[in-house]
């Protein structure tokens, strides 16, 4: 059933009167947003490369001192193409094909930056915890094929490109990151940003090959707004959240590959909150289908040796800082969501709730400085 259900929105609109469905989307997502009339050729090319297409539009309140400050962002969630015994080059090539397909479409659709879905150049194998051939598909986020690919794609499209990949550190002995590649609209590199927190979950064992990143919490300024990205695992820490919003982002992708049995529950929960404790949109992307290993492999957790994760769910979706949140993409397809969002909203919302305003940090700070000590005592009061 996992890998069956195409979406939990189709499912609500099955079943559910008209009538009552628009009361419950308020109820489950916030304030109604506009679906996007998103060109013909668009709606035809994704249809006939076999993938959703879904566009929504997050409008802010006019302002007198203020332009709207209109930005479209695309979200791409895939399969793998070539079965994971493939070459790696064969499965890295098809991949950039698959991949050039779908920006295509969000630049047709007016998309000014793009997202890929976490390690998206190749199959998720941490799992394996097998260091050939995976580690092959490991690449310098400066000038690896993977990047140079991606800054044609910029080029090409006047987009900003944020590519989550496998990094390949040769400057400093050849280590391994869990790293996204920030590409500017006009091809330059403008930096990367590594996974901060690493999952010792069940078969996301991923300090195999790799460590906590050591880029802090970097926000870049780009054509079109602040962004920032919050690799997969960190959508669980809010404090992660909070830095890159302390730091200025408007919007915070969270680039993942998480599965049913672990994660859906929580899925639509924790980026939506963050994005409203921040006053900043977050975009969430999962990949999707179900990728099988040649070798089996165990978890630590008890569970019969297997050859795959489970189900990877897609279901990716934008949150906005007024709390309201798109519909989510297939669970089961390859998919692009468009999301047309005026920034300005950031700072309404903010002037709204004023969350960082009565915020206590300097308290916070303080306390948290102690707790990380060896002699710390909770601050716990006793009869």
């Amino acid at each position: 059933m996992a890998g069956e259900l195409e979406s939990l929105e189709k499912l609500l609109e099955k079943h559910i009167p008209p009538d009552e469905l628009r009361e419950v989307w308020r109820l489950l997502y916030g304030k109604e947003i506009r679906p996007l009339d998103l060109p013909s050729c668009a709606s035809q090319a994704a249809s006939k490369a076999g993938f959703d297409l879904q566009g929504y539009g997050f409008e802010a309140a006019q302002e007198q001192t203020r332009r709207p400050r209109i930005v479209r962002v695309g979200l791409i969630q895939n399969k793998i193409q070539l079965p994971t015994t493939d070459p790696v080059t064969e499965q890295i090539s098809a991949l950039h094909r698959r991949i050039a397909e779908i920006v295509e479409v969000a630049a047709m659709c007016g998309v000014n930056i793009v997202c890929f879905q976490e390690a998206w150049s190749m199959p998720f194998a941490f799992c394996t915890r097998e260091k050939l051939p995976w580690t092959e598909f490991a690449e310098s986020a400066e000038d690896g094929m993977t990047t140079k690919f991606c800054q044609e794609l910029a080029k090409k499209h006047n987009m900003v490109i944020v590519s989550p990949i496998l990094e390949r550190d040769s400057v400093h002995g050849d280590t391994i990151w869990n790293t996204a590649v920030i590409i500017s609209n006009t091809g330059a590199v403008m930096g990367k940003s590594r996974k901060n927190h690493i999952p010792r979950v069940g078969d996301f064992n991923e300090s195999t090959y790799y460590m906590e990143g050591n880029t802090g919490h970097r926000v870049f300024q780009t054509a079109f707004g602040r962004i920032a990205v919050n690799i997969c695992y960190g959508r669980h820490h809010p404090l992660n959240w909070f830095m890159y919003s302390m730091n200025g982002a408007e919007i915070i992708f969270n680039p993942s590959a998480t599965i049913g049995e672990l994660s859906e529950s929580l899925w639509p929960i924790e980026a939506r909150n963050a994005a409203i404790a921040n006053h900043c949109f977050t975009c969430s992307i999962n990949r999707v289908g179900t990728e099988h290993f040649e070798n089996e492999f165990t978890s630590g957790d008890g569970k019969k040796a297997h050859r795959d994760f489970g189900h990877f769910y897609g279901s990716s979706y934008v949150s906005a800082p007024d709390g309201s949140r798109s519909p989510g993409l297939s669970r089961v397809r390859d998919g692009l969501l468009v999301a047309e969002m005026d920034l300005n909203l950031c700072r309404q919302t903010s002037d709204k709730w004023n969350f960082k305003m009565t915020g206590r940090y300097e308290m916070y700070a303080d306390e948290l400085t102690k707790a990380t000590q060896p002699d710390f005592k909770p601050n716990i009061v006793r009869e």
